[in-house]
């Protein structure tokens, strides 16, 4: 029959094996309470269909019809852990949470977890949650969002929701989530030496050494491997049980009444304290890592063999005949009829459509309603604030009768307003409270609005996105401050392989909008060296389904933050928001005090007149002679640039291209045309620059013209002047363009 094997025919010996009810178990029953005989079938059942949907996953792939083969088998006590939970807990699953899905997939009625999984082993366009993009645990009626090949990856979000229950009730504010919730999150012992576990653990410790309710359930599965890497004995448990800020409860996984009583203890202590807790569950790991892993390859025959006996389905099936539940023949004819519900479901989801065009695939990462965007726009011109809220959080002097205003100005009080009128938005990160952040954008905004909605977090550029990731999740508008666009790099994974692929891997069923701040850039005067004047944006550039803003003026970045606030409310949408330090306090443009860079606050009643779709450029000039591409500082640049040249009897337009991500294709195709001649003024490096996509999309889109580019060095930027001998400069860009046109 397919799908023996090794497991499979000892789980079947050895049942055929088992004795009647001994005085051991009924002393162990009589420890303290423990599961009744319906719900340790419950147990089993749950446990069998994983099992056999881990068999079958490996007859699938072999027939050339399934695509995934890492099993929960050996892991299956998880679902003693659902079982202690509610269906509306939510729950965010590593890839060995087979049990625990089915588990908690029978606690509603008429759901069939079993035929979810097998349409995911087979890439089904009709599961449920990714559409066949990826085999995940996920479903919105059972609470569980989809996590993707998680090495821990997925911790910091999960504090992030943890933390939004609370925070929406202390608001008042409406939750996907029940006041009372739980949230759990599984991972595996080796993932715990993460970096990412590891701050999410300390994240979690941080809150609760300070009192913040934090209602989080750590799900620790440690089977001793980490692929073929053993986990040093005693080090799990150490680890987990040396944050002392966090429960510690643990349970063997080939006992299912410890696993059990352990979950539920688990369970109720963070239901009723608020607090975080581990559950540290020691289990085996069968069938390899994935169905490539040949185990036997640093793995002996006898260690092998030992775990066999350590298996949660032959321990679960052992309690239920010696306590008298369940005689042998009834455990395999349960078992047996789990084979064939899997075997069938597995049948039927070979059998359904897969994705079979690239537009179909990406529908979820490109929604783009810009349409949608601008109505919301016009809606909120409408309906705005009321005006009292507006007059009391500006204090009685509304921004729009302040006169000019420097970029860090109108930035902050665009965060005001947001705050206004969005009762969901939250501004937090390092320093951007009590201080107002390093340079001072978001000044006022906790006092006025409350330590509740503007606060400070850790330094932890993982901790910080993950609460967004959390919170976007659960109904909020997160709007984070990272310091500066070098310390993000250590944490672009959590936009990546978390943010950008929510949507992706949920259909826009589960989704995470978010409007990242980033300080950006480089020409900072005093303040120097890589780490604060940090200009690579090419991983950004590099991930699907995200917006990505550059603002240099002050009314444009009003209205791009005021853009990607609602797109983020009408798409999901996850934008990065490059500001320029340089320019944040800038004045002048052409001489000092001209007041060029500074620009007055546009009124609500005409932000629907000024809205800025994602992906428009801005044309500065009308000349005839030369189109200067830039964004950024190079916008600045460039116009001085351009006044010098018109000097010369040179004609220039400069289009500030605003957005990095789309790109605005079409604005840039017309001022190139334009002239003729096109100049991309780039402060990013030459290599792996913005330039290069905007030449390539210009020579993609047709264009014929003279084309050429100026950027800053491949290098890093030195402190002290050093460093205008490797960024852009004025004088280059002018003696770009001058040999361009004699070319």
């Amino acid at each position: 029959m397919p799908g023996r094997e090794a497991i499979d025919e000892h789980f079947l010996t050895r049942v055929r094996r088992l004795a009647p009810p001994t005085t051991g178990v009924a002393a162990a029953a009589a420890a303290g309470p423990g599961p009744t005989a319906d719900e340790l079938a419950a147990l089993f059942e749950a446990q069998a269909h994983s099992r056999h949907l881990d068999l079958v996953a490996r007859v699938l792939r072999e027939q050339g019809d399934g695509f995934y083969t890492i099993a929960s088998a050996g892991h299956e006590s998880n679902a003693a852990v659902a079982m202690a939970l509610r269906v509306d807990d939510p729950a965010l699953l590593h890839y060995r949470s087979g049990a625990f899905y089915l588990a908690r997939a029978a606690k509603r009625p008429g759901h069939d977890g079993v035929l979810d999984i097998a349409r995911g082993l087979t890439g089904a366009r009709t599961e449920p949650i990714a559409g066949g993009r990826h085999k995940v645990f996920g479903h919105p009626e059972l609470a569980v969002i989809p996590q993707t090949s998680t090495v821990a990856s997925h911790l910091p979000r999960a504090v992030g929701v943890a933390f939004a229950i609370e925070r929406a009730r202390k608001l008042g504010l409406p939750s996907p989530w029940p006041p009372d919730a739980v949230t759990v999150v599984s991972f595996g012992d080796a993932s715990l030496n993460h970096s990412t576990a590891q701050g999410a653990l300390g994240t979690a410790a941080w809150m609760a050494h300070q009192g913040l309710p934090l209602p989080l359930l750590l799900l620790c599965e440690d089977n001793g491997l980490g692929i073929s890497v053993r986990s040093p004995a005693g080090w799990v448990a150490e680890a987990l049980q040396a944050r002392r800020q966090l429960a510690y409860f643990s349970a063997r996984g080939e006992d299912p009444v410890q696993v059990w009583r352990a979950s539920q203890a688990a369970v109720t202590f963070v239901r009723e304290r608020r607090r975080p807790a581990v559950l540290h569950l020691r289990t085996v790991r069968f069938l390899g890592h994935a169905g490539s892993d040949a185990e036997i390859a640093y793995r002996s025959p006898a260690e092998i063999a030992a775990d066999q006996e350590r298996d949660p389905l032959l321990a679960t099936a052992r309690v239920l005949v010696e306590t008298g539940a369940l005689r042998p023949a009834q455990v395999l004819d349960r078992y047996e009829r789990a084979r064939r519900t899997v075997l069938s479901a597995a049948a039927q989801a070979r059998g359904e459509p897969r994705l079979a065009d690239r537009a179909t695939v990406m529908e979820p990462i490109a929604p783009r309603r810009s349409m949608q965007v601008a109505q919301e726009v016009a809606q909120e011109v409408a309906q705005p604030a009321p005006p009292a809220g507006r007059e009391q959080a500006f204090g009685g002097r509304l921004p729009e009768d302040e006169g000019p205003l420097t970029l860090a100005q109108s930035i902050n009080r665009t965060l005001a307003d947001l705050l206004v009128s969005r009762p969901e938005t939250l501004v937090f990160g390092e320093d951007v409270a009590v201080k107002g952040g390093v340079y001072g954008v978001t000044r006022g905004l906790a006092r006025t609005f409350g330590s509740a909605r503007v606060f400070d977090t850790l330094l932890d550029e993982q901790a910080i996105l993950g609460l967004a990731l959390g919170t976007g999740l659960s109904g909020f508008l997160p709007i984070p401050e990272i310091q500066y666009l070098a310390y993000l790099h250590n944490a672009e994974d959590q936009l990546r392989g978390e943010a950008a692929t929510l949507p992706f891997f949920a259909q826009g069923r589960y989704r995470n909008p978010m409007v990242v701040r980033v300080a950006a850039y480089g020409y900072q005067k005093g303040f120097g060296g890589h780490f604060h004047n940090d200009d690579a944006v090419a991983v950004l550039r590099d991930i699907p389904g995200i917006v990505v803003a550059s603002p240099a003026r002050p009314e444009d970045a009003a209205a791009m933050l005021r853009t990607c606030a609602q797109a983020a409310a009408v798409d999901g949408t996850v934008s990065v928001f490059l500001e320029p330090i340089a320019l944040y306090h800038t004045r002048d443009l052409h001489q000092s005090g001209d007041d060029g860079w500074r620009a007055p606050y546009a009124a609500p009643h005409r932000w629907a007149q000024q809205h800025v779709p994602i992906g428009r450029a801005r044309t500065h000039g009308d000349g005839r002679d030369l189109t200067i591409v830039t964004f950024g500082n190079g916008l600045r640049l460039s116009l001085r640039a351009a006044r010098r040249l018109g000097e010369q009897d040179v004609a220039v337009r400069v289009l500030d291209l605003r957005w990095l991500v789309p790109l605005p294709v079409a604005d840039l195709l017309r001022a190139a045309q334009a002239t003729g001649r096109v100049l991309v003024a780039d402060e990013t490096r030459r290599s792996g620059g913005v330039s290069e996509a905007v030449v390539t999309a210009l020579v993609d889109a047709g264009f014929d013209g003279r084309l050429a580019r100026v950027t800053s060095a491949d290098s890093f930027v030195p402190l002290g002047d050093a460093a205008e001998l490797v960024l852009l400069s004025q004088e280059e860009i002018e003696q770009a363009a001058l040999a361009l046109l004699r070319r």
